[in-house]
């Protein structure tokens, strides 16, 4: 949804008349031509859930973006569509995760690509994509319940173990690493709702914007 009209084959998709209307992302990305954006950044979020709630906020009206969401683990065209999407726009993107392993491990497959698909990262990663959060840290910043703090599982530690282990995080974010370390120090995570405990919606209202007018991003 969001500030973009587009075709793809035959089809057009306009979701510039609508921008808080859902669309699917299109399955032949490669047929995708006619690219027309009055956006000022691309928002990729992990959950439907939370893109949902952003749509029922009318986010897009008070905000000028696209946001994308590849539903948990990112399929192939979602991950061309916002690649192609940021090469032709030049639009920073931001991405908007679980303070988890798996939310991490789906942040690195949009920015470095997946162990599965090595042969074919560079139609499918972005590297210009920037972690909006959640960060660890934001459960103190922004007054998250302990409530809402779930330990890590067993398996939740050697997920965390097993990523600190990739050597490009050390060499492209040491700072993505940091806060990995920062997980399994603190041995707890938390999920994007646990941002809105106070108020439905904050993350439309006052987190997502203050994060990117802060610049609290990495």
């Amino acid at each position: 949804m969001g500030w973009i009209r587009f075709s793809e084959g035959e089809r057009i998709f306009d979701c510039i008349s609508s921008p808080n209307t859902a669309h699917p992302v299109p399955v032949h990305v490669e047929e995708v031509q006619d690219i027309i954006s009055l956006a000022q950044y691309i928002l990729v979020v992990e959950k439907e859930s939370v893109f949902q709630r952003l749509a029922n906020d009318q986010f897009c009206n008070a905000n000028h973006c696209i946001v994308i969401t590849g539903r948990g683990y990112p399929d192939i065209p979602t991950r061309r569509f916002l690649r192609l999407l940021v090469e032709n726009l030049c639009l920073p993107a931001y991405c908007l995760v679980d303070c988890d392993p798996y939310g991490f491990d789906i942040l690195t497959t949009y920015r470095f690509g997946s162990m599965q698909m090595a042969y074919d990262t560079k139609h499918l990663r972005v590297p210009e994509i920037q972690w909006l959060g959640a960060f660890p840290s934001d459960s103190e910043r922004y007054f998250v319940p302990n409530q809402c703090l779930l330990p890590l599982t067993a398996e939740d530690k050697r997920k965390v173990e097993a990523m600190l282990l990739r050597c490009y995080l050390e060499r492209e974010v040491p700072q993505w690493r940091l806060e990995l370390q920062l997980i399994l120090q603190r041995g707890v995570k938390f999920e994007i709702e646990a941002l809105s405990v106070h108020a439905l919606s904050f993350l439309s209202e006052s987190y997502i914007p203050s994060k990117i007018e802060g610049k609290l991003i990495m």
